[in-house]
């Protein structure tokens, strides 16, 4: 298994539409890799295509604290 890359802009555009079905698909995967001993890393997309990396789970509880932040803006 590989690390699991969330792009925060994507993030963003569901919370806007309140795509909650997208989000715990997105958030079921990140669990799942992060219980396969991967990581989870949250990036930054900037308009000339590249990614900035921010963010790094590696345990549950930091994710599932993540994923409160994110439904919090619902």
């Amino acid at each position: 298994m590989e690390d699991y890359v969330i792009s925060v802009n994507k993030i963003e555009d569901l919370q806007m539409t309140k795509d909650t079905v997208a989000l715990d698909i997105i958030f079921q995967r990140a669990k799942s890799t992060i219980v396969g001993g991967c990581a989870t890393i949250l990036v930054r997309e900037n308009r000339d295509g590249s990614k900035d990396k921010f963010e790094e789970f590696t345990s549950l509880e930091d994710l599932e604290a993540y994923k409160k932040r994110v439904y919090k803006f619902l």
